[in-house]
């Protein structure tokens, strides 16, 4: 089986990442740094917003589970892509609603991502589509967040049930069974 990756920029990794654990087909997600200028940044540096990366997802999927396209839809659906270098509270571009295309099959699938989800949105979709430049892998505390410090985290209790809620509802045939009753 073929295994293809996404990468996602849609505001606190902590939150993406969280969604796409519960899509059947998702194999892994690792949160990282994507987008910017200097190498090997660490997360107070992304925060401070002088490295220009985003804190992003890069997505390891089965294709024959789950399409691109489905990939795409989830991540226009619990993320706000109108909010510009924003999702709720966290503010800069290193929280931008991004994608990162692989390739130009990835590119071309994410413009029509975009012309698929703006009906669902009352402003235009502020989503970039940027060069997948150097991926940097966060530090492990930030690997798995949701499953750990982030059922404490009061930031993710707010932000991140919401999200998933909105996954179960509007994609129940693709939430992994475990976890589509909790």
């Amino acid at each position: 089986m073929a295994r293809e990756q996404a990468i996602l920029a849609g505001g606190c990794f902590w939150c993406t990442e969280a969604v796409f654990k519960d899509v059947i087909g998702v194999e892994s997600v690792e949160s990282g740094y994507i987008g910017g200028h200097e190498a090997n940044p660490t997360y107070r540096e992304v925060c401070g917003g002088g490295t220009g990366h985003a804190e992003a997802i890069r997505v390891s999927f089965d294709p024959e589970a789950v399409s691109l396209d489905d990939i795409f839809d989830i991540f226009f659906a619990t993320h706000d892509p109108t909010q510009l270098n924003r999702q709720g509270n966290d503010g800069g571009t290193q929280y931008r609603s991004a994608i990162f295309p692989l390739d130009e099959k990835q590119e071309t699938a994410a413009r029509a991502a975009i012309v698929r989800a703006q009906p669902d949105w009352p402003a235009p979709i502020v989503t970039t589509i940027e060069p997948a430049s150097r991926w940097y892998p966060a530090e492990d505390y930030h690997q798995d967040y949701w499953e750990g410090e982030g059922r404490r985290n009061p930031y993710c209790l707010a932000v991140i049930p919401p999200k998933l809620q909105k996954l179960r509802k509007s994609f129940a045939a693709r939430v992994k069974a475990a976890e589509a009753g909790a």
